[in-house]
């Protein structure tokens, strides 16, 4: 069974920063697309960066392109969500999700393991 682990969450003041890991084991990595999604409560989970595991190539939503960043540790087999500038906005329950995908995307439709969230507050 696949399984993704999300850390690095937490409480921040706005303008901080924080990185996200998403550790991923038992996953054939060879076409698979990772996504970073956040739920906040009463709307939809929204779709903010998304990586190719394979060839890295990635993709931001508008609300989080400049900000953060999402990259990769083939060797560590994690996932990673650089977060800088974080606003207010922000908060809320982040996941990470796979699923074999030739390209990644940011709707969270597509995507069939999720791992359980990490939770980001920002506030002063």
């Amino acid at each position: 069974q696949r399984q993704f682990v999300e850390s690095g969450g937490g409480l921040v003041q706005p303008g901080g920063s924080l990185r996200l890991s998403c550790l991923a084991s038992d996953v054939s990595f060879d076409y698979v697309a990772i996504g970073w999604f956040r739920q906040v409560p009463g709307k939809e989970r929204e779709g903010l960066a998304c990586i190719n595991y394979v060839g890295g190539y990635t993709d931001y939503s508008d609300s989080v392109k400049g900000r953060f960043t999402i990259s990769r540790d083939m060797e560590k087999r994690t996932v990673y969500l650089q977060m800088n500038a974080l606003e207010p906005g922000d908060t809320g329950r982040y996941y990470c999700a796979a699923d074999a995908l030739v390209r990644c995307s940011l709707h969270p439709g597509v995507y069939d393991y999720w791992g359980q969230g990490t939770q980001v507050t920002v506030d002063s």
